[in-house]
């Protein structure tokens, strides 16, 4: 089978309409009241990993429910008017994430471009999830 676009065209497409953080970039806007990080990685990454301190937490596959205010799974700070970084494990799903985001409408969006795995590299801050019970 061959398809007719890859994931790879649709994550170049992406970056070449979003705007991408480098991770010391990003990091100079960690505490900025009027942005806000978005963690899209999945639930067991975050509890594996950490995240960024006081990231939102917004899974991928509900992304879309979340922003739109005309669905019954919106979330108030996607209307908050702030300035979004979104990210994931290594740039690719924050880069397709952010393009959505952005075709929707939503103001203000952009993604770390090495995504978690290198912001935790980096040294950057992180905090560790509590323990599930």
């Amino acid at each position: 089978m061959e398809l007719k676009v890859t994931h790879k065209d649709l994550i170049d497409q992406a970056l070449a309409e979003v705007e991408t953080h480098s991770v010391d970039d990003a990091q100079a806007l960690l505490g900025d009241e009027n942005t806000v990080f978005v963690d899209l990685r999945d639930p067991r990454e975050l509890q594996r990993e950490g995240k960024i301190p006081e990231a939102f937490h917004a899974p991928r596959g509900m992304l879309e429910f979340w922003i739109d205010p005309t669905s019954p799974y919106y979330k108030d700070v996607f209307g908050s008017g702030k300035n979004f970084v979104f990210y994931c494990q290594s740039g690719w799903r924050s880069a397709l994430a952010s393009k959505a985001a952005q075709d929707m409408g939503l103001p203000n969006v952009s993604h770390i471009g090495e995504g978690y795995r290198g912001w935790k590299d980096s040294g950057a801050p992180t905090e560790e999830l509590p323990a599930r019970k």
